[in-house]
């Protein structure tokens, strides 16, 4: 498989029911970040503002979603039904995508990274 150059050439590799599943994502991570830089990393989409926020990819019976570890660890609870490791969330295909809890992981995400370019800003 070539490798994608943006979000939407990452989506059209899929079957029409992940597609669709990913651009829920993809559009519930845009609303929460609007500001954040779509990109393609590690042949995964991504969203940047100030460093990486989070990761997504579709796999085999899944989706993984993947907010570093502080992203887990804030919401561990929220998350307990799903499967979780250190810095990733696995949605499984036959669910629906938990969209408000997403959004929420995400802006934990952004004021994680503007609050350290805050930082970083101050000691130069």
């Amino acid at each position: 498989m070539k490798k994608p150059s943006n979000v939407d050439e990452y989506i059209a590799t899929f079957p029409e029911k992940i597609q669709s599943k990913l651009q829920q994502l993809r559009a519930t991570v845009k609303n929460a970040a609007p500001q954040a830089e779509e990109v393609i990393s590690y042949s995964m989409p991504a969203f940047k503002l100030h460093g990486t926020l989070v990761f997504f990819a579709a796999h085999t019976n899944h989706i993984g979603f993947y907010p570093h570890g502080s992203g887990i660890e804030d919401f561990r609870v929220q998350l307990s039904g799903y499967k979780v490791s250190k810095g990733t969330v696995q949605f499984p295909f036959d669910e629906p995508l938990p969209l408000d809890l997403i959004a929420k992981i995400v802006q934990f995400r952004l004021a994680e990274n503007l609050q350290r370019a805050k930082e970083k800003k101050k000691q130069a």
